[in-house]
This record gives structure tokens, sequence and C-alpha cells, in this order.
């Protein structure tokens, strides 16, 4: 019968493996995203995606099946330490990997205004006119500057005038959405903190379980004599 010891390591053993699994579906999926044609539903994000590191999230996931295929030694076999501290090492490097990507994310919020003025600026007029169709605002910091896009949001001068600039409805909805990102991203980390120290129970355990089989073997031989 397993000790609740083992349950909890496997089960967050398999969570790691989840998290991975995350990461892989998450970066995928938002690079196939990037391929799409544009449309209002989805510029603002996919313009947002373009700038997370994507290819590393693919890396460090590869790096998280590795660490837990790693892991399946130290399961069947109870006695061994040497697998565990691999994978406890594999897996302080898969956080501090996993915490350098939402670090990245979290430092580009800190400039959202700054970041996204040059996004916009950048970008076709087609993309530009689907944002202003998206937030129902024309321009970027308003409706001169830089100028507007003529389209059905942003008829004329006078309407565009009314309506302001993007800078603020684009800002927020970034900021909403890197928060998520990064937020997952730390979320992963402190997971991997629980692995971390189930890894550090489990050595000690079975470093424990190693001197007592020493000392009866000691005692059973000094008690043959």
């Amino acid at each position: 019968m397993p000790s609740k010891l083992m349950l909890v390591f496997v089960g967050m053993d398999i969570i790691f493996a989840g998290c991975g699994g995350l990461l892989m579906g998450f970066s995928l999926l938002s690079e196939q995203a990037l391929r799409a044609n544009p449309t209002v539903d989805n510029v603002a994000q996919n313009l947002l995606l373009d700038q997370c590191p994507l290819t590393a999230g693919v890396v460090n996931a590869i790096f998280v099946f590795v660490t837990f295929i790693l892991s399946l030694p130290a399961l069947f076999l109870p006695m061994n330490r040497g697998w565990l501290r691999a994978q406890g090492w594999l897996v302080v490097f898969c956080a501090t990997f996993t915490l350098g990507l939402g670090l990245s994310v979290w430092v580009g919020t800190l400039t959202t205004r700054n970041n996204l003025s040059i996004i916009w600026g950048r970008e076709p007029p087609l993309v530009q006119s689907l944002l202003q169709q998206k937030f129902s605002c024309c321009g970027y910091f308003n409706s001169t500057s830089p100028p507007f896009v003529q389209d059905s949001t942003c008829v004329n001068s006078l309407v565009a005038a009314q309506k302001g600039g993007c800078i603020g409805k684009f800002s927020s909805f970034a900021n909403k959405y890197l928060d998520f990102v990064f937020t997952a991203a730390f979320g992963i980390v402190g997971i991997d903190t629980v692995l971390v120290l189930c890894v550090a129970m489990v050595l000690k355990y079975r470093q424990e379980q190693e001197r007592y089989r020493h000392i009866d073997e000691k005692n059973g031989a000094m008690g043959s004599l």
C-alpha cells in the first residue's frame, strides 16, 4: 500500500506533466492562430500573442515531458534516490525556465502603451482599421496622431474626433490578456515548487528507510554471531 507521501508525490508529478501539456497546447494553438487571417475578433489577441515567447514555451514543455518520463524510474524503484535527485534538478530547471517566460511577459506589461504604439505604427491600414472597429475608436493616441483609417467606424474626421483614440481601450485589453498569461506562468512555477518539495521529502524518507535497513542488517548480523 503506497504511503500518503508517495500518493501526493505521484499526484503532483501528474499535475506537473499536465502543466507541460498546457504550455504545449497554448503555444501551438497560439502559433496556429497567428497564421489565421486577421478579423475583428482575433486581431488584438494575435498582435499580443506575437509578442509572447511561444517557441520558448514549446521548448519548455518538451523539457517538462522529458522530466516527467525520467521521473518514472523513481516511482517503480522504491529505494532508488539517483533518479529522484535527477528529477529534482530538472524540475528546478523547468521552473526557472517558466519563471523566465513569465517575467518576460510581465516586463512587457510595464511599458504597454509604448509597446502598443510601436505595434500600431508598423501594422498595415487593414489591421489598424480592424482595431478601430473592435474598440470603437479612431487612431492610436487620437484621430490625428497618428491619423485614423477611414472605415465604417471612423467615417469622417468629425466622428473620429468624437470617438477618441484607441490607446486607452487597447492598453486595457492588452493588460488584462497579458496579466492572464504571466499569472498562469507563475502558477505553473508554484506547482513546480511544490513538486520540488515533494521530491525532497521522498528523498529524505528513502534515506531514512535505507538507514533503518542498514541498522536492521547490522543487528541481524550481530544476533547471528
